[in-house]
């Protein structure tokens, strides 16, 4: 079956960086849109970013400039490099996958329910 596995949180100062990774297995990572969604405390799961196969990406405006998201079709792993952290951005950060590999749609006005597949989540927590 396939299985995503988010990793690389943590706790980190405002201003700091992390690197977020998302292993996919038995998944055709070409075939698929990849995305970053998060879900802060008491709030509903937002869109961060995208990705199709052919390096086509969007960001929430909330994070344009200071986040990247790129992925290793090969390897089958999607990234989230994130710097100068802000107590915002604390949030559980999801690797998700739509089919198929074109995402049509900027990650800001993609519902959570047009994907499929998804990791268990990872804690990133910015204190001030």
């Amino acid at each position: 079956q396939v299985q995503l596995v988010e990793s690389g949180g943590g706790s980190v100062q405002a201003g700091g960086s992390l690197r977020l990774s998302c292993a996919a297995s038995n998944l055709d990572h070409i075939s698929y849109c990849m995305a970053w969604f998060r879900q802060p405390p008491g709030k509903e799961r937002e869109g961060v970013a995208n990705t199709d196969s052919y390096g086509l990406t969007s960001y929430a405006e909330s994070v344009k400039g200071r986040f990247t998201i790129s992925r290793d079709v090969a390897k089958k792993i999607l990234f989230l490099e994130m710097n100068n952290l802000k107590p915002e951005d604390t949030a559980m950060y999801y690797c998700a996958a739509h089919y198929p590999g074109r995402c049509g749609a900027s990650i800001v006005t993609m519902s959570p329910s047009r994907f499929k597949f998804w990791g268990q989540g990872t804690q990133v927590t910015v204190s001030s």
